[in-house]
Protein backbone atom coordinates (compact mmCIF):
# COMPACT_ATOMS: atom_id res chain seq x y z
CA UNK A 1 0.00 0.00 0.00
CA UNK A 2 0.78 3.37 -1.59
CA UNK A 3 0.49 6.50 0.65
CA UNK A 4 -2.89 7.90 0.82
CA UNK A 5 -2.94 11.37 -0.58
CA UNK A 6 -5.58 13.90 0.40
CA UNK A 7 -6.91 16.04 -1.70
CA UNK A 8 -9.16 19.45 -0.62
CA UNK A 9 -12.13 21.25 -1.32
CA UNK A 10 -11.57 22.60 -4.91
CA UNK A 11 -8.61 20.38 -5.13
CA UNK A 12 -7.12 18.06 -7.58
CA UNK A 13 -4.24 15.38 -7.46
CA UNK A 14 -3.19 12.65 -9.63
CA UNK A 15 -1.11 9.45 -8.72
CA UNK A 16 0.26 5.97 -9.84
CA UNK A 17 0.54 3.04 -8.08
CA UNK A 18 0.61 1.64 -5.68
CA UNK A 19 -0.85 5.54 -3.70
CA UNK A 20 -4.55 5.97 -3.09
CA UNK A 21 -6.21 9.38 -3.17
CA UNK A 22 -9.25 10.62 -0.92
CA UNK A 23 -11.15 13.74 -0.13
CA UNK A 24 -13.40 14.61 2.81
CA UNK A 25 -16.90 15.46 2.81
CA UNK A 26 -18.61 15.57 -0.59
CA UNK A 27 -21.75 17.66 0.30
CA UNK A 28 -23.01 19.12 -3.29
CA UNK A 29 -19.56 19.10 -4.53
CA UNK A 30 -18.29 15.93 -6.98
CA UNK A 31 -15.28 14.46 -6.14
CA UNK A 32 -14.56 13.05 -9.73
CA UNK A 33 -12.13 10.10 -9.85
CA UNK A 34 -10.31 9.43 -13.69
CA UNK A 35 -8.19 6.13 -13.88
CA UNK A 36 -5.83 4.89 -16.60
CA UNK A 37 -6.79 0.99 -16.08
CA UNK A 38 -2.67 0.06 -18.00
CA UNK A 39 -0.67 2.19 -16.34
CA UNK A 40 -2.69 2.75 -12.84
CA UNK A 41 -2.59 6.44 -13.04
CA UNK A 42 -5.25 7.75 -11.32
CA UNK A 43 -6.65 11.23 -10.45
CA UNK A 44 -8.96 12.60 -8.11
CA UNK A 45 -10.54 15.92 -8.54
CA UNK A 46 -13.08 17.43 -5.88
CA UNK A 47 -15.34 20.21 -7.77
CA UNK A 48 -17.74 22.62 -6.37
CA UNK A 49 -19.40 24.38 -9.08
CA UNK A 50 -20.13 23.28 -12.61
CA UNK A 51 -19.72 25.91 -14.83
CA UNK A 52 -16.48 28.19 -14.70
CA UNK A 53 -17.72 30.31 -17.75
CA UNK A 54 -19.98 32.19 -15.20
CA UNK A 55 -16.98 33.38 -13.40
CA UNK A 56 -14.66 35.96 -13.81
CA UNK A 57 -10.91 36.30 -12.69
CA UNK A 58 -11.26 32.60 -11.48
CA UNK A 59 -7.89 31.58 -10.42
CA UNK A 60 -9.15 28.62 -8.62
CA UNK A 61 -9.53 25.65 -11.60
CA UNK A 62 -10.24 23.05 -9.30
CA UNK A 63 -13.40 24.36 -8.37
CA UNK A 64 -14.96 23.88 -11.40
CA UNK A 65 -16.03 20.65 -13.06
CA UNK A 66 -15.02 21.52 -17.02
CA UNK A 67 -11.43 23.29 -15.58
CA UNK A 68 -11.09 20.69 -13.26
CA UNK A 69 -11.51 17.78 -15.29
CA UNK A 70 -9.13 19.16 -18.04
CA UNK A 71 -6.30 19.62 -15.64
CA UNK A 72 -6.24 16.81 -13.99
CA UNK A 73 -6.08 15.13 -17.19
CA UNK A 74 -3.08 16.97 -17.83
CA UNK A 75 -1.31 16.15 -14.83
CA UNK A 76 -2.53 12.44 -15.47
CA UNK A 77 -0.86 12.21 -18.69
CA UNK A 78 1.94 13.63 -17.48
CA UNK A 79 2.65 10.33 -15.40
CA UNK A 80 1.69 8.62 -18.05
CA UNK A 81 -2.16 7.91 -18.51
CA UNK A 82 -3.53 7.71 -22.20
CA UNK A 83 -6.31 9.73 -22.55
CA UNK A 84 -8.08 7.26 -24.75
CA UNK A 85 -8.18 5.09 -22.01
CA UNK A 86 -9.13 7.35 -18.93
CA UNK A 87 -12.55 5.81 -17.22
CA UNK A 88 -13.98 7.22 -14.75
CA UNK A 89 -15.69 7.03 -11.38
CA UNK A 90 -18.24 9.85 -9.78
CA UNK A 91 -19.84 10.44 -6.15
CA UNK A 92 -21.34 13.22 -4.59
CA UNK A 93 -23.47 15.71 -6.05
CA UNK A 94 -26.29 15.87 -3.16
CA UNK A 95 -29.20 17.31 -2.33
CA UNK A 96 -27.79 18.92 0.97
CA UNK A 97 -31.19 20.68 1.93
CA UNK A 98 -33.73 18.48 2.93
CA UNK A 99 -36.68 19.93 0.76
CA UNK A 100 -36.35 19.21 -2.25
CA UNK A 101 -36.58 22.09 -4.43
CA UNK A 102 -37.00 23.36 -7.98
CA UNK A 103 -34.62 26.49 -7.42
CA UNK A 104 -31.78 26.35 -9.17
CA UNK A 105 -29.42 27.78 -6.78
CA UNK A 106 -30.27 24.86 -4.17
CA UNK A 107 -30.07 22.30 -6.75
CA UNK A 108 -25.82 22.93 -6.80
CA UNK A 109 -25.24 19.18 -6.23
CA UNK A 110 -27.76 17.65 -9.32
CA UNK A 111 -26.03 20.30 -11.30
CA UNK A 112 -22.64 19.69 -10.34
CA UNK A 113 -23.05 15.91 -11.58
CA UNK A 114 -24.58 16.35 -14.10
CA UNK A 115 -22.08 19.19 -15.05
CA UNK A 116 -19.82 16.34 -14.77
CA UNK A 117 -21.05 13.43 -16.85
CA UNK A 118 -21.77 16.06 -19.79
CA UNK A 119 -18.04 17.26 -19.63
CA UNK A 120 -16.62 13.63 -19.98
CA UNK A 121 -18.95 12.74 -22.46
CA UNK A 122 -17.66 15.51 -24.26
CA UNK A 123 -14.15 14.31 -24.00
CA UNK A 124 -15.37 10.72 -24.74
CA UNK A 125 -14.31 9.10 -21.44
CA UNK A 126 -16.68 6.27 -20.08
CA UNK A 127 -18.36 6.51 -17.28
CA UNK A 128 -17.95 3.55 -15.41
CA UNK A 129 -19.76 4.14 -12.10
CA UNK A 130 -21.25 6.21 -10.04
CA UNK A 131 -22.92 6.90 -6.52
CA UNK A 132 -24.46 10.25 -6.81
CA UNK A 133 -27.75 12.44 -5.83
CA UNK A 134 -28.95 11.69 -2.14
CA UNK A 135 -29.09 13.93 0.90
CA UNK A 136 -25.87 12.83 2.93
CA UNK A 137 -22.80 13.91 3.01
CA UNK A 138 -19.54 11.37 1.58
CA UNK A 139 -15.94 10.79 1.86
CA UNK A 140 -14.48 8.65 -0.69
CA UNK A 141 -10.82 6.72 -1.63
CA UNK A 142 -9.58 6.04 -5.03
CA UNK A 143 -7.46 2.96 -5.38
CA UNK A 144 -5.23 2.99 -8.02
CA UNK A 145 -4.15 -0.40 -8.05
CA UNK A 146 -7.57 -1.67 -7.98
CA UNK A 147 -9.55 0.78 -9.43
CA UNK A 148 -11.75 0.63 -6.84
CA UNK A 149 -13.43 3.60 -5.91
CA UNK A 150 -14.87 3.54 -2.14
CA UNK A 151 -17.67 5.49 -1.06
CA UNK A 152 -18.19 6.18 3.28
CA UNK A 153 -21.06 7.73 4.57
CA UNK A 154 -22.08 8.51 8.20
CA UNK A 155 -24.54 5.87 9.20
CA UNK A 156 -23.83 3.82 5.51
CA UNK A 157 -22.00 0.39 4.97
CA UNK A 158 -18.93 1.50 2.83
CA UNK A 159 -19.57 0.56 -0.80
CA UNK A 160 -17.21 0.05 -3.48
CA UNK A 161 -18.07 1.08 -7.18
Amino acid sequence: MGEMIKVGMADLKACKCPDALTTLGLGSCVGVALYDPVTKVSGLLHCMLPDSTQFRNNSNIAKFADTGIDELIRQMRLLGASENRIVAKIAGGAQMFANKTNNDALRVGERNSDAVRNKLKNLNIRLISEDCGQSYGRTVEFYSETGDYIIKAVGKAPKTI
